[in-house]
């Protein structure tokens, strides 16, 4: 389509790499988290900042087989740094032994990319018996960046560089459920819509960027005073 090669003001478009987008940037002092890191955007974002230095931490559902591609991955980048760990977004209990895990490890942390998600699956609770998507796809995400947020800034501080929480959305949060986000019927099965709740999903998370984004602006503001 006509769209595809024109430019932002980024000066990329549509059919750039992510290669040609990074190019020249040296992420060898980085550390990133990147969830559900072994499929998909995850698998390619964690490809292309291990090519560019990055230490990746890839936090995934099922380690046996993100070794196996840990592995692909230091065969084509040699000197890849990659560590794996266990990361169920749909349970609060493993967000959170995710995030102790990772703060007493005493890595530093300057990107968080939440980028897991599930989308337009069949009515289904989480093991905390919340809607799936809604579960996995904001609440899970929302719990793991408050749990990692002081890491990140004593990070900050310790290297006088701006961190970057990037929250992965999508084109669907425009359709949600017509009034937003159910608060009130999240688990109502009986007026559950697969798209829509995945819209109601992505929602959230544009909702939950602007807000940590207003918050971190009046935080350094107030300490700038």
């Amino acid at each position: 389509m006509w769209f595809i090669g024109w430019k932002g003001p980024s000066g990329f478009s549509a059919s750039s790499t992510a290669q040609q987008v990074t190019h020249g940037i040296d992420g060898t002092s980085l550390t990133a988290i990147i969830t559900e890191a072994s499929s998909g955007l995850g698998l390619e974002t964690t490809r292309i900042l291990a090519f560019r230095g990055v230490h990746v931490v890839m936090a995934v559902r099922n380690v046996k087989n993100c070794i196996d591609i840990k592995e692909s991955i230091l065969k084509e980048i040699p000197a890849a740094k990659i560590d794996v760990f266990e990361l169920d977004l749909s349970s609060l209990a493993s967000v959170r032994k995710f995030a102790a895990d990772f703060n007493s490890s005493g890595l530093p942390l300057n990107i968080l990319i939440n980028n897991a998600g599930l989308m337009a699956t069949p009515f289904m609770l989480s093991q905390d018996n919340i809607e799936l998507q809604f579960a996995t796809n904001h609440l899970g995400h929302f719990l793991l960046t408050n749990l990692l947020l002081e890491t990140m800034k004593k990070t900050v501080r310790e290297c006088n560089q701006e961190g970057r929480i990037v929250i992965v959305s999508s084109e669907a949060h425009r359709f949600a459920y017509s009034e937003g986000i159910r608060f009130d019927k999240i688990n109502n099965e009986s007026e559950y819509s697969s798209y829509f709740a995945y819209g109601q999903s992505k929602l959230a998370n544009i909702l939950h960027a602007n807000e940590l984004s207003r918050r971190l602006k009046e935080e350094r503001s107030a300490n700038n005073c």
